[in-house]
C-alpha cells in the first residue's frame, strides 16, 4: 500500500470527504485527490497537520512510502538477476548447438567424398553451408545474450584469452607440420574448424561453470 492508498484509506476510517480535508488542511480538493491517486505528495508543511487530522504519527506516514520503494528496488533486483540468469542458460544453449552444428559439418565432409563419392566441389559447398550455419548460430547466440561484464566475469575472459592464444600456437604447429609432411593442405585445414570448435567447448564449460556457482 502506498502513501496515496493509504491517505485515502484514513479519510475513510475518519468519514470524511474530500472537500472536508481541503478545507482543513486549506488546500483545493483536487490537491487531496492528487494525494489520495499518488499523482503527487504532500507538501513537508501539510504532514504535520495531515498526522493531527488523521491521528497517526508523522513517521507512520513516511515509512510507507519507505517501505514501498524499499520493495519496488528489491522486485527490480530480483527480476534483474532472473533475467540475467536466463540469458545465460540460453546463450549456453545457443553455444552448445551450434558446437553440435560443427561436429555435423565434420561428420559429413568425412564421410560425402570418401564414402558416399559424392561431388567434391558439391560436398564442400554443403560443408561450408553448415559451418555458416553454426556460425550464424553462435553470433546471433553471443550478440542478444550478452550479458554486462563483473569483476569475476572479466577474470574468466583473460583466463580464456590465455588458453585461447596457446592454444591457437598449438594448432598451428600441428597444421604447419602436418601440411608440409603430407603435402595435404586441402585436407589439414580442417583443423581450424576442430580448433573453433574446442574454442567453443571452453567458453561452455567456463559459462556453465559460472552457472552452478551462482546457484
Amino acid at each position: 500500500m502506498g502513501i496515496g492508498e493509504k491517505l485515502l484509506d484514513l479519510r475513510k476510517s475518519k468519514h470524511l470527504s474530500q472537500e472536508e480535508v481541503a478545507d482543513k488542511l486549506n488546500v483545493s480538493r483536487q490537491t487531496v485527490s492528487k494525494w489520495e491517486t499518488n499523482q503527487s505528495m504532500p507538501d513537508f508543511d501539510k504532514i504535520a497537520p495531515l498526522c493531527e487530522l488523521y491521528g497517526i504519527s508523522a513517521d507512520e506516514l513516511l515509512m510507507i512510502q519507505k517501505k514501498e520503494e524499499k520493495l519496488v528496488d528489491t522486485n527490480e533486483e530480483s527480476g534483474g538477476n532472473f533475467y540475467d540468469e536466463a540469458n545465460r542458460r540460453k546463450k549456453a544453449l545457443g553455444i552448445s548447438l551450434s558446437i553440435f552444428t560443427y561436429f555435423l559439418s565434420i561428420v559429413w565432409i568425412m564421410i560425402a567424398i570418401p564414402v558416399y563419392r559424392l561431388d567434391p566441389v558439391l560436398s564442400s559447398a554443403i560443408f561450408l553451408m553448415i559451418c555458416g550455419i553454426a556460425t550464424f548460430i553462435m553470433v546471433y547466440t553471443c550478440i542478444v545474450y550478452k550479458r554486462k561484464k563483473e569483476k569475476i566475469e572479466d577474470k574468466r575472459s583473460k583466463l580464456e584469452k590465455q588458453i585461447d592464444s596457446i592454444l591457437s600456437m598449438v594448432i598451428l604447429v600441428i597444421y604447419l607440420f602436418l601440411s608440409f609432411v603430407t603435402m595435404a593442405w586441402h585436407i589439414t585445414w580442417i583443423l581450424w574448424v576442430v580448433y573453433g570448435l574446442i574454442v567453443e567447448i571452453i567458453k561452455l564449460l567456463f559459462m556453465l561453470g559460472g552457472i552452478d556457482h551462482e546457484e
